[in-house]
């Protein structure tokens, strides 16, 4: 099964993983691994109903990702699945697969904007983006201005590309 075709945001989450959790594991964050697991879960169990369907090569990626995963966890539960999946015994004699670098790279970034310290607007940027056009496209942003009013604008810290924060005074 040729693992480049299907869902791409599956894989990107599946991949996000594969980079992540090594990491994770090595420095006893047992716990966060965990929660990234059931990410994986979520992003699969998605993907299967309102995206490509189970025949999808990336869902069986995540799948087998995840019983990889499970084999630290619960590994009985690992077993079975890899068993379902068509492997012989045993999971835990499978390696840690290699995320692929190309699926880790953004192409776009949420960016949050606050005025006052209250969320009043997302949008969409790209991950390189600059301080002062981030700063320029949430000031013309149409819930910022409904927000800030007849205010003043006190301060403006910018953290590209993830948050812009408006502090007004009266």
């Amino acid at each position: 099964m040729d693992w480049r075709t299907g869902d791409t945001e599956l894989r990107r989450v599946t991949h996000r993983f594969l980079a992540e959790a090594p990491g994770l594991i090595e420095s006893f964050k047992f716990n966060v691994v965990v929660a990234r697991i059931m990410e994986l879960v979520n992003a699969t169990r998605k993907a299967i109903d309102s995206g490509p369907g189970k025949a999808d090569a990336a869902v069986r990626e995540a799948v087998e990702t995840v019983a990889l995963a499970l084999s630290l966890f619960a590994p009985y539960t690992a077993e079975e699945m890899w068993e379902k999946l068509g492997y012989p015994a045993t999971v835990a004699t499978y390696g840690w697969r290699r995320a692929d670098p190309t699926l880790l790279v953004e192409s776009a970034v949420t960016a949050v904007i606050q005025v006052d310290g209250k969320v009043r607007d997302r949008i969409e940027v790209s991950p390189k983006i600059d301080s002062q056009e981030l700063e320029k496209l949430a000031m013309a942003s149409a819930a910022v201005a409904k927000a800030v009013g007849d205010r003043t604008i006190a301060n403006v810290i910018v953290r590209a590309p993830r948050i812009v924060n408006i502090a007004t005074r009266p």
